[in-house]
């Protein structure tokens, strides 16, 4: 059983017990083998080698052996030096028999110390014996020290502090190195603890006397009265004192990691002490009023005395700051409540504000200004770049500085209306890939005038770059609907010449067989009017006035059922990827025309890459919180299902690339292209709902970003519906006549159609057409014409086809009129624009059939008849 406590028989060897005899033993045996670390036989065989290599020497013949002498002495001289280098070096130590021993267990009881510990820590013989901390109480630099020590014993890893003892009772101060390590690994060993403690030698007393100062130098700068932080030149803090820590409710141990400049300032403030600039091997001193922002995102108002130096190539280095909380500083002081008042205001406001010299040069700038007009890089050229002026001009662009320096003249001359200056800001047009900043410029004269030598104007600055973008886009806009509604009555116009073409041709067709001389010429001129038609329909895509049949697609699949064909398209020497994406939201869009935006991107990818290259289609769900990250202008927040087409070629210029989607803008050679390939891609994406972006890299590629909107299917998508037959580009110019059938369709039928067309030459055309098919036909001019013959022939018509643009009375005003005449009369409207163009003008209630223009002989009589048989 151990005793513990002071034995009240205690020898006069070197070691005092405090429990029993066999504990003790058992115990200095422990230290005993902990510490042998080395090898008596190896000694031996040493000292053997030695031995055995001078009898060599001595028995060698006198010629022979001066050689090996000096050999043996310089192995022997290098093993010395190395000796003493790790001596010095601590890697080797001598005897411990000077060093305190001290054993405790994993409570702290004391198991064993030897009369050294006793010395040390001036314990006489009989007294108790303390434990390290006890012995040291009382002493500040000390106790701190033995905590760590403590601490570290606790986590049963090594330590080592060396602390400075105060001079006591007329004896010197003296330097004592405390170390402590696990007794062992061992299960007898398990939580057994070894303190040892050594006397450093005189010579270390000065430097163990610096140690201490410099602790207690560090003790007051973390707990002073003042906040005290440093920055590197790229914002990270480096140091934070405890005071400052306890200010911002900041954890001292994201120092050095994560905490910025911008987690301790609030507002741009970071930015004023980062936009320093200054000559090689020049010191500023700057003082800013700015809040500290603390975690829980309060703010403090502080004074911040900043001093940063610049090495040799004028770059800031690590800077050293000052924290005083004016919060705590302003008291009941009424101006000094103002005036941090002021300066907060001063230092937050989202208005950037200088004050500049008759110059221009900046005297005094808030954290605004330095966040929005960054000092320029020190290889670039710039105005006032003196040893430590910088001018406003230098931060607008050379073509606008002269409006921004006549202002300034004004103001110092005390003149009191002066005009807003619109400028660009320097350096961003020459960026590449960067678009132009602009900025808004307001100058007012300062009152004082014995102050305008030195502070003659104030500048407020806003940046409007957004503004401008948006203007330019509300421009944009406008000037896409003017086209569109151009486009849209140029499309109807050309719609109704082109219906007089192919309706002509298809009468000719039916008398020449082909084998008559002028079969060929006849089709030549029928493919040329569906190619004409064509292009209306991408006037009519663009201005957003086509027919559209949107139906629930799974967008994967059509471009999957597109991949045959595309390949065909681009070529060989074009790789075409098209990842499967399973489980894909669906959209609502007409087939064919999704079809058409696809295949004009594709075919405008394939002639940016003549030498090849790689085309992919990729498409994915984008939520609501990804359409808000990707921060596209005009895109609003929700769901959509995102088509990419991407390809590896050219590029598109930044200058141009905003005007790719106008009509009739192309860059390719005469005759190789319409201009209306990425106009229709807009016109249609615009009227099914969705958005359109485009990202290019002069050299590297473009990508266009498609995004339609998910759609929710409900119960009549469920339905079966009859799709709109889909061909290949090219096959759907000929005229629906011209696709091959299994068997030739009946389209002859009776009864009596009123037939309403302005046009006299297509009503003609139109009126022969049907009365070759069985119909009895009666022609009118108009609404208004089309109800006296109805008047005078009677009401008994069984079908109205029937123009929806006409004088005098339209076509939905005429249906109105005829369905209160009698309700059940069927209507087939027929136009140049699209379905929706009108439907807005008729009841919910209506029933109408459409047939876009230009239509052939064979789709009139194929309507007719399909509307009368419903």
């Amino acid at each position: 059983m151990i005793a513990w406590g002071t034995h009240k028989k205690a020898s006069a060897t070197d070691s005092t017990p405090v429990m029993t005899r066999s504990s003790q033993d058992k115990s200095r045996a422990l230290l005993e083998r902990s510490r042998v670390g080395g090898s008596i036989g190896l000694l031996l065989l040493i000292a053997l080698v030695l031995f055995a290599a001078t009898a060599g020497v001595i028995v060698s013949a006198r010629a022979h052996a001066e050689p090996y002498l000096f050999g043996l002495l310089a192995v022997l001289a290098t093993i010395g030096v190395f000796l003493i280098f790790a001596v010095a070096a601590g890697l080797l130590r001598g005897s411990t028999r000077g060093e305190g021993i001290l054993l405790t267990d994993a409570d702290g009881r004391i198991l064993y110390v030897n009369a050294a510990y006793r010395k040390l820590v001036g314990t006489a013989r009989g007294e108790e014996v303390r434990s390290v901390e006890r012995a040291f109480l009382g002493d500040a630099s000390v106790s701190e020290a033995v905590y760590r020590l403590l601490k570290a014993a606790r986590e049963g890893r090594r330590a080592e502090e060396e602390v400075h003892i105060a001079a006591r009772s007329g004896a010197a101060g003296r330097g004592v190195r405390i170390r402590v390590r696990p007794l062992g690994a061992g299960k007898r060993e398990k939580g057994i603890t070894v303190w040892s403690l050594a006397e450093e030698g005189r010579a270390n007393v000065p430097h163990d006397n610096i140690s201490h100062a410099l602790r207690h130098m560090a003790d007051y700068l973390d707990h002073a009265p003042a906040g005290f932080f440093s920055a590197e030149a790229d914002g990270r803090i480096s140091y934070l004192n405890a005071t400052l820590a306890s200010w911002i409710e900041h954890d001292r141990a994201h120092v050095g990691a994560v905490l910025t400049l911008n987690h301790i300032l609030a507002g741009e403030g970071a930015a004023l002490l980062t936009t320093l600039t200054g000559e090689s091997g020049e010191v500023k001193s700057e003082v800013y009023d700015i809040d500290l922002k603390t975690r829980s995102g309060r703010t403090v108002p502080a004074r911040l005395y900043h001093r940063v130096a610049f090495d040799a190539d004028g770059l800031p280095g690590a800077s050293r700051t000052l924290v005083l909380n004016r919060a705590r500083s302003a008291g009941d002081d009424p101006q000094r409540a103002a005036e941090i008042r002021f300066m907060r205001f001063f230092q937050n406001t989202p208005m950037a504000i200088a004050t500049v010299d008759k110059q221009g040069r900046i005297a005094d700038s808030n954290a605004r200004f330095a966040r929005l007009f960054p000092p320029p890089a020190r290889s670039g050229e710039g105005i006032g770049r003196g040893k430590t002026e910088r001018s406003i001009l230098a931060v607008v662009a050379e073509r606008d500085r002269a409006g921004l320096e006549a202002a300034i003249r004004e103001a110092a001359d005390g003149q009191g209306e002066i005009a807003p200056v619109e400028a660009a800001l320097a350096g961003t047009a020459a960026d590449a890939g960067a678009s132009e900043r602009f900025a808004q410029f307001f100058v007012t004269p300062v009152e004082d005038a014995e102050q305008r030598e030195r502070e003659a104007a104030i500048v407020y600055a806003l940046e409007t770059t957004q503004q401008r973008a948006l203007e330019g886009e509300l421009n944009q806009q406008k000037k896409m609907d003017t086209i569109g509604k151009l486009a849209g009555s140029i499309a109807h116009d050309f719609n109704n010449l082109l219906s007089a073409i192919v309706m002509a041709t298809d009468f000719l067709l039916i008398n020449h067989r082909p084998t008559d001389p002028s079969f060929q010429d006849i089709m030549q001129i029928k493919q040329n009017a569906n190619r004409g038609a064509s292009l209306v329909r991408q006037l009519l895509a663009f201005s957003r006035k086509q027919t559209m049949r949107p139906v629930m697609l799974d967008v994967g699949e059509v471009l999957s059922d597109l991949t045959v064909f595309l390949k065909r398209l681009i070529g060989e020497n074009v790789t075409l990827d098209v990842p499967h994406v399973r489980e894909l939201w669906p959209v609502k869009a007409d087939l064919s025309q999704f079809e058409q935006v696809v295949i004009n991107l594709a075919v405008n990818a394939r002639d940016a890459m003549p030498a090849g290259g790689r085309l992919a289609l990729r498409t994915a769900n984008v939520g609501a919180s990804d359409a808000a990250q990707r921060r596209y202008s005009g895109l609003p927040l929700g769901e959509y299902v995102l088509v990419e087409v991407e390809d590896t070629g050219s590029g598109i210029e930044p200058e141009i690339i905003d005007k790719i989607f106008d009509p009739f803008y192309t860059t390719k050679e005469l005759g190789k292209g319409t201009g209306l390939g990425l106009s229709t891609v807009y016109g249609v994406i615009k009227q099914t709902g969705g958005f359109v972006y485009v990202d290019s890299e002069v050299g590297k590629g473009t990508t266009f970003r498609i995004f339609l909107p998910r759609h929710v299917p409900t119960a009549d998508d469920l339905e079966p519906a009859a799709l709109p037959e889909t061909v290949a580009p090219g096959v759907a110019l000929a005229g629906a006549d011209e696709m091959p059938r299994s068997a030739a369709a009946d389209l002859t039928g009776e009864g009596t159609i009123l037939l309403v067309e302005d046009e006299e030459g297509l009503r003609a055309l139109n009126a022969r057409a049907l009365r070759s098919r069985g119909y009895t036909v009666i022609e009118a001019g108009n609404g208004v014409e089309a109800l006296a013959k109805l008047d005078a022939e009677g009401d008994d018509v069984d079908l109205v086809v029937s123009d929806i643009k006409m004088p005098e009375m339209d076509g939905p005003t005429l249906m109105k009129e005829l369905r209160r005449r009698s309700p059940g009369v069927k209507i087939i409207f027929v136009s140049g624009y699209a379905e929706d163009a009108f439907e807005k003008d008729l009841p919910d209630t209506s029933a109408f059939g459409f047939l876009p223009k230009p239509f052939s002989l064979k789709e009139l009589a194929t309507k007719v008849k399909e509307t009368m048989a419903a």
